[in-house]
C-alpha cells in the first residue's frame, strides 16, 4: 500500500468521527433549542373562573393548573402542605385578590419566588378605595367586596391582567398572548350586550343568596336583595331575618328565590314555600362544576330572566 492511499485511509477514519460528532452537536443544540422554546410558563389559578380566564389566553403556551378543587367552595379553604409546595415550583399564582384568598400572606411568609398575579388591579371596589388602573400588584387592596368576576365588564380587566402577567413571564410569545386575551375579551363583549339588552324591560329586584351579585347588579340596574347579608355564603340566617325576606318577597311581588349550588337549598325553599314560590340557582361561578364562565353566566341570564321578564 502507497503512502498517498494510506492518508487518503487516515483521512477518511479521521473525518467520519469528526462529522458525526458534528451532526450529533447540531441535532443536540436543535433539540435543547427546542426544549427551552416550547417550556410552558406554570401557571396556578386560585379558583374556578381565573383558570378559565388562564386557559383561554395561555391555551398550549401555558400549564395552568386549578387550586381549589373542583366542586370545594373557595371562600373557607386553606392549602395543604402538597399545595404549599405545588405552590412554590410555579412561575405564577393568579388570584382574584381583594382578600378573597386569604391564605396568600402564608404564602409571602415562605418566600415564594413567583409572581402573584393579583387581577383586581385596576378595578374600583365596592366599600374601599378606587383603585388606580397604573398600580402594580404590590398595592394591598384587601377590602370590600370580592365577587369582581360575576360582572362582565370587570372580568374583562381580570383577563387583560392575566394577558399582561403572561406577557411580562414570556416576552417572546407577548403578541400571542395578547391576541388570545383581545378574542376572549370579545366574547365577553357579547355576554355583557346580551345581558344588557335581555334585562333592559325586566323587573329589577332579585333575591339571591348572598351578597354576590352587587357588582353585576350595579353594571346592569338592579336590586339586589340577599337572604345572607355578608360575602360569606355560609353564614346562617336568623329567624328575623328570614322574615324579612318573606315580606320583601311579598311587597316586591317577587316569586323566584335564588339558590347556590353549594349551600343547603333548604333555607331558599322556606322562602319560597311561604312566598308560594319557587327556588332557581343563581351561581357565584366559584366552582368548576359543569361548563365554562361564559355557559354558567349565561345560564344565570336565563335564570334571572325567568325571575324578572
Amino acid at each position: 500500500m502507497n503512502n498517498q492511499v494510506k492518508l487518503s485511509i487516515i483521512a477518511i477514519i479521521v473525518l467520519i468521527p469528526l462529522a458525526s460528532f458534528s451532526v450529533w452537536a447540531t441535532d443536540s443544540g436543535l433539540q435543547t433549542n427546542q426544549k427551552d422554546n416550547s417550556k410552558k410558563i406554570n401557571a396556578i389559578a386560585s379558583f374556578y373562573p381565573l383558570y378559565d380566564f388562564a386557559k383561554q389566553v395561555g391555551q398550549d403556551k401555558v400549564d395552568v393548573q386549578l387550586l381549589v378543587p373542583t366542586g370545594v367552595e373557595p371562600h373557607d379553604w386553606e392549602p395543604t402542605i402538597q399545595d404549599v409546595q405545588q405552590m412554590q415550583k410555579s412561575n405564577l399564582i393568579i388570584i382574584n385578590g381583594i382578600g378573597f384568598e386569604n391564605w396568600v400572606h402564608s404564602l409571602k411568609e415562605l418566600n415564594y419566588s413567583g409572581t402573584i398575579v393579583d387581577t383586581s388591579v385596576g378595578i374600583i371596589i365596592r366599600d374601599s378605595e378606587i383603585i388606580d388602573e397604573h398600580e402594580t400588584d404590590e398595592h394591598d387592596h384587601e377590602s370590600g367586596d370580592p365577587h369582581i368576576w360575576l360582572n362582565p365588564v370587570l372580568a374583562k380587566i381580570q383577563v387583560q391582567n392575566i394577558a399582561d402577567s403572561f406577557s411580562q413571564q414570556d416576552p417572546q410569545n407577548q403578541q400571542f398572548y395578547q391576541t388570545n386575551a383581545k378574542s376572549y375579551i370579545k366574547k365577553l363583549d357579547n355576554l355583557d350586550n346580551k345581558i344588557r339588552k335581555e334585562l333592559s324591560t325586566c323587573n329589577r329586584d332579585f333575591i339571591a343568596f348572598h351578597d354576590a351579585f352587587s357588582y353585576f347588579a350595579d353594571e346592569y340596574e338592579l336590586h339586589q336583595h340577599t337572604i345572607i347579608s355578608s360575602n360569606d355564603p355560609h353564614a346562617e340566617p336568623t329567624a328575623k331575618t328570614l322574615e324579612n325576606v318573606i315580606n320583601t318577597a311579598r311587597e316586591l311581588q317577587i316569586q323566584i328565590i335564588f339558590t347556590e349550588e353549594s349551600v343547603d337549598t333548604r333555607v331558599s325553599n322556606v322562602i319560597a314555600n311561604e312566598i308560594s314560590g319557587k327556588i332557581l340557582v343563581l351561581s357565584p361561578i366559584e366552582t368548576g362544576i359543569d361548563g365554562n364562565y361564559i355557559s354558567r353566566m349565561t345560564q344565570n341570564l336565563d335564570n334571572l330572566k325567568e325571575a324578572l321578564c
